[in-house]
This record gives structure tokens, sequence and C-alpha cells, in this order.
């Protein structure tokens, strides 16, 4: 009990996830900063963002569901906590027990954007209504083609479930990258996850000048700091994941740190690229694109993995 523990709270769990993923949000900010000809923010930004929002007084909605409402962002950030333990420790090739097939993974990622709806609701604040529907849309228009790209998977590492052996397949047979099904599957899980964390052009739950903020409209003070440091965790759990899936792991020992290092800042400079060179686009455009356009690359994905390519 007590080493599950130690992942669960300190590594690769809450303590050390949270610490990188701040860091990774600030890559992401310094980027977005540079492409915009700005300085950006200093490196202990994030740490400053989420002090800040932890010591201001939360402020509860009076019309809303109490209870509900403080449950939610630390449902959230269970979910990204646990999501974290059971992809970085495959992914880093830390031998134990404390593992989990693909699919727990993809159940437990949803609970982060499941605790922003219900969070929402529990509000009664009508905008947080709109942007808890939003959501829930969107929820339903990645989640097929992202099923899709993981069967994919499954089947290019000879039908493996577990994440720890698609980890290994892979060490063994080469990353799937290499493969034109490991590049359709890539792209497609890259734009999926752009959506799993909410940011452009898949942030209209959110849509500050449209609704205010939507989702977290009514946060505020310590709750609103939680939901930040989800988000960090985010921030690092779903590029580790990718790399997992396509790039064959991370390592930390020797000269393979600093590969792994360039795998993960690669995908979040793809991340923080899309997000800044692209507009919003309306739910419907969004529904249209992944329920159009992803799934039909991913059912292409599938069909090649089959055929071996």
């Amino acid at each position: 009990m007590g080493i599950e523990i130690f992942y669960f709270l300190i590594f690769p769990g809450l303590l050390f996830s949270g610490i990188m993923g701040g860091f990774i949000s600030w890559v992401d900010r310094k980027i977005t900063a540079r492409v915009q000809f700005r300085q950006g923010p200093p490196l202990l930004q994030p740490l400053y963002d989420f002090v800040k929002l932890f010591a201001k007084e939360t402020i509860i909605p009076s019309n809303g569901s109490i209870t509900t409402f403080i449950l939610a962002p630390l449902f959230a950030l269970f979910g990204a906590t646990i999501s974290a333990v059971f992809i970085l420790l495959p992914v880093l090739g830390v031998e134990t027990g404390f593992t989990a097939g693909i699919i727990v993974i993809l159940y437990l990622l949803n609970i982060p954007a499941i605790s922003y709806i219900i969070g929402a609701l529990a509000s009664g604040n009508p905008l947080a209504a709109v942007g808890a529907s939003r959501e829930m849309k969107l929820i339903l228009s990645y989640e097929l083609p992202l099923i899709l790209v993981l069967i994919s998977v499954i089947i290019k590492s000879g039908m493996a479930i577990r994440f720890s052996d698609i980890v290994t397949y892979q060490l063994t047979h080469g990353a799937f990258i290499g493969s034109l099904s490991g590049i359709m599957g890539f792209v497609t899980i890259l734009m999926c996850i752009q959506a799993k964390m909410g940011l452009v052009p898949f942030d209209m739950a959110e849509g500050e000048g449209e609704i205010c903020d939507g989702i977290i409209i009514e946060f505020s003070g310590s709750i609103l700091a939680i939901f930040k440091l989800t988000k960090y965790i985010m921030f690092l759990a779903l590029p580790a994941f990718v790399s997992g899936l396509f790039f064959g792991g991370l390592s930390l020992s020797g000269i393979n740190i600093l590969w792994s290092i360039l795998k993960v800042f690669a995908v979040v400079l793809l991340i923080t690229l899309i997000r800044n060179t692209n507009p919003r686009v309306r739910i419907e455009q969004a529904m249209k694109f992944f329920w159009l356009w992803m799934n039909l690359i991913a059912v292409i994905c599938v069909i090649l993995a089959v055929l071996g390519i």
C-alpha cells in the first residue's frame, strides 16, 4: 500500500506531474509569446498563478448544488493524477504491478472533462450550462476517432492491450511513428488531445469572448486553482501518452533523458503551434471536423494497420 501511495502522491503522480506539467505549461506560454513577438512569463509564473488563486477567497454560487460544485474539481484532479500514474509508469519503463490497459487509461482521461461538465451544471449559471453543453458535444465528437486510433495501435502491437506491452513492443520492433498508419494515427490523436485539453481551436466550452469562460465562469479561489493544477497534470500526461503510443516511450537513463525530453517537447510544440495559428471554431464545425475528417483518417489508419503498413 505504501508504494502505491508514493506513486499517486509523489512520483509519478500528483507532485511530479504537477511540477513538470507546470513547466510544460510555461513552455507553451513562452512559445506562444515568441510567436506573438512578446517576451513571455518568467519560469515560475505557473507556480505564482496557482498560489495566487489558492490564496484567494472561494465564492460559492447561491443557486447551485454546493457539494457537487466543490467536489467536481477534486474528482478532476483525481482523474488527471491517476491517469498520469498509469501513463508515466510504463512510459518511463518502471516495472511495477501498478499498471493498466489503454482502455482503462482512456476512461480515466475522461474524468477531468466530465468533472468540468458536472461542476458547471452544479453552479446554476446559464453561461456555464452552455459551456457544459459544448463540452459534452465535443467529447462525443473526438472520442470515436481516438478509440479508432487506439485500435490501430493495438493491432500494430500484436493485439497487446496493456500500455506497458505496447511500449515494450516498440522498443524491439521500432516506433509506430515510422509507418504510414502510425503517422496518420499520430495526426489524429494530436487533434483529439487538442480538443481534450480545451485548447484553440477547440476551446469553445470556455469561449472567453462569447460565454465569459463558460464551464469555469463560477469557479474561483482554491477550487479554480485545483482545476488549473489538473490542466498542468494533463499537459504532461497527454504528451507522454502520445509518446508511449507512437514514439516508443521515454527513458530517464543517460543520453536517453535528452531524447525523451525532445519527444515530449515535439508534441507540446505542435500543440502550441496549432493553437496559435488557428482561430476558435464553432461547436458544429468541431463536430463535423471530428465526425467526418478525423474519423475518416482514423478508419484508414485501422485498415493500414491491419495490412501492416
